[in-house]
């Protein structure tokens, strides 16, 4: 599960695909943030024929919803990536809306989760796009999940998908069929504990604890 994550990464430092096709005002505008919660606005890049830095609200709108800000319907933030396929929510999206989203670190519990070296890292997503009859659009993601590593599952059973830097263009790009689809079918599973530490925070800072 991920329903905390931070991006504390300056903006000289993001990776330079963010930097290629962003919103007006994103280099003056843009801000670090110590902690981002289900339905913030959050930092995304999609494909939709190139890669595009854009800016959606965390908790997965369905494309069909009739009230998108119903308190009563529940907003996934979180998917299950060994079901992302099945489910008639999810699957129009992990056919053609991937997404990611950069990340510093993410938490659970009372713990942070992030690079030795502190570099920001992409949260694997896939996002919705709702649209009203009056023509508004309003563009909601979420964050894939699998099974948990030896470095979290002290902590918690899931973490999020990580998609390693360089595959930006292989993650969000439409893909012709369910056999491309199955390439991407190894990102998604549990990703290697090594360069990455978990920061008790009830305790100072200068105190780090490396499970790997």
């Amino acid at each position: 599960m991920c329903g905390r994550f931070e991006l504390k990464t300056k903006f000289d430092k993001l990776p330079n695909v963010l930097k290629q096709d962003y919103p007006k005002g994103f280099d003056t505008k843009y801000q670090t943030q110590n902690l981002i919660r289900p339905t913030d606005p959050i930092l995304v890049i999609k494909n939709e024929g190139r890669i595009k830095t854009t800016f959606m609200s965390w908790g997965f709108i369905s494309p069909w919803a009739k009230e998108p800000f119903n308190k009563e319907r529940a907003r996934p933030f979180n998917a299950r990536s060994e079901t992302v396929e099945e489910k008639k929510l999810f699957s129009g999206s992990w056919k053609n809306k991937r997404c990611l989203i950069p990340a510093s670190g993410f938490f659970e519990k009372k713990y942070r989760i992030r690079k030795e070296n502190y570099e920001t890292f992409w949260l694997g997503g896939i996002w919705s796009k709702w649209s009203s009859p009056d023509g508004a659009e309003l563009e909601s993601c979420c964050i894939l999940t699998t099974e948990a590593n030896k470095l979290v599952k002290p902590i918690h059973n899931r973490i999020p998908v990580i998609v390693p830097r360089g595959y930006e263009e292989h993650w969000t790009a439409q893909v012709k069929d369910a056999d491309e689809l199955k390439g991407l079918l190894p990102i998604m599973m549990s990703w290697s504990s090594k360069g990455w530490v978990v920061d008790d925070l009830n305790k100072k800072k200068t105190d780090q604890i490396s499970l790997f």
